[in-house]
């Protein structure tokens, strides 16, 4: 690796032991956690201390920390170099953009990790059933889910090392939440019949229930008297005046545990709620503290993802554009975007482009 025999370039984010040394030489530690393997065995996974150096060297270095002089090592570590296809040969589909009906899914595609793989193959295999039956093909933008920012992120910008989704990776993670994501995606499984009838009917009733409690929130009042004898030893004013039992909950010191009790309306409506009560509570909890942001990252959306609907011909002659800049001609020719908001993501590429694309499609 340091001598440069092996090209490949490692994992940013789980080095090997050596690569720290050497990517960190400043440092005068490193944590290590010892992961019992199971219940029933000796066996320890040595968590910060993956490596490829020679075994005798693997086990030198592992008897020289505290507590592990006597240690044995089951299966020494290893590295594993693996090539791979510049992803931005695809399409949002995982089809190959030159060999029609092939589609990538995984490390083929440059990216490392379980769920990374996961969520490609499944891509991939979605796509492909719906091509056979000649149908629309399946595609989820940035806003939608997690998947969409990591195919868009590979296919529009490529990746030169072993690439890991992140919530920083993300512009809209805001909308992208755990507590909504049945929300954004079961309806669109349905329809393509990968969610059963009784998983959009769970999803819809829980809408249903939110939208009920919402409404609640929204239209009780509370007096002052009722309030603040709760309110006030939780370190927050006390009112003065009868206020919505929403405007409660932007105060960062109440929850909606504290809230509840304040009407007698909210228990009798969300004793119908069933299993879905807790479910129902964070969504609507979360909605309303956080209704402000959530808003203008929704607008925010709504403004770039309407360059998602203008779509670019896979053969425009971008060469022939002599407005763009030479670096635009050249990455649009590579990369042939699908979309006009795809062409504004890719690195290189200036508003003054794009705004000669929008002039050239008549826009």
């Amino acid at each position: 690796m340091f001598s440069g025999r092996i090209q490949g370039q490692g994992p940013r984010y789980c080095p090997s032991i050596e690569d720290k040394i050497d990517r960190f030489a400043d440092k005068e530690s490193h944590q290590i956690f010892v992961e019992p393997e199971g219940w029933n065995t000796v066996e320890t996974y040595i968590n910060g201390f993956s490596t490829s150096l020679p075994e005798e060297v693997q086990t030198a270095a592992l008897r020289r920390m505290a507590g592990f002089a006597n240690a044995r090592i089951f299966r020494p570590g290893y590295a594993v170099e693996y090539d791979y296809f510049p992803p931005t040969q695809l399409r949002h589909t995982l089809e190959t953009k030159l060999v029609e009906g092939l589609y990538f899914a995984g490390q083929i595609n440059g990216t490392t990790g379980y769920e990374e793989a996961a969520c490609q193959g499944l891509m991939a295999g979605i796509n492909a059933n719906l091509k056979l039956q000649n149908k629309e093909p399946f595609i989820l933008a940035r806003d939608q889910a997690y998947i969409g920012v990591l195919i868009d992120d590979l296919i529009t910008k490529g990746t030169e090392e072993p690439y890991r989704m992140f919530t920083s990776r993300a512009e809209f993670r805001i909308l992208l939440r755990q507590d909504n994501a049945d929300e954004r995606l079961t309806p669109l499984a349905h329809a393509i019949g990968i969610a059963s009838n009784a998983r959009l009917e769970r999803i819809n009733q829980k809408s249903a229930f939110s939208k009920a409690l919402d409404s609640l929130l929204r239209s009780e009042s509370v007096a002052p008297k009722t309030a603040n004898p709760v309110i006030v030893p939780r370190g927050t004013e006390a009112l003065k005046q009868k206020v919505k039992l929403n405007s409660l909950l932007l105060r960062p010191q109440l929850s909606y545990a504290d809230i509840e009790p304040l009407s007698s309306a909210i228990p009798e409506l969300t004793a119908s709620f069933g299993d879905l009560h807790n479910e129902v509570v964070e969504q609507v909890e979360i909605r309303m503290k956080y209704e402000g942001y959530i808003s203008k990252e929704r607008d925010m959306a709504d403004r770039i993802l309407r360059l998602e609907d203008v779509p670019l011909q896979f053969d425009t002659p971008y060469d022939k554009l002599t407005s763009l800049s030479i670096e635009a001609r050249q990455k649009l020719s590579k990369i042939q975007p699908a979309t006009l908001g795809q062409a504004a993501r890719i690195s290189g590429i200036s508003p003054a482009d794009i705004s000669v694309l929008m002039v050239y499609l008549g826009r």
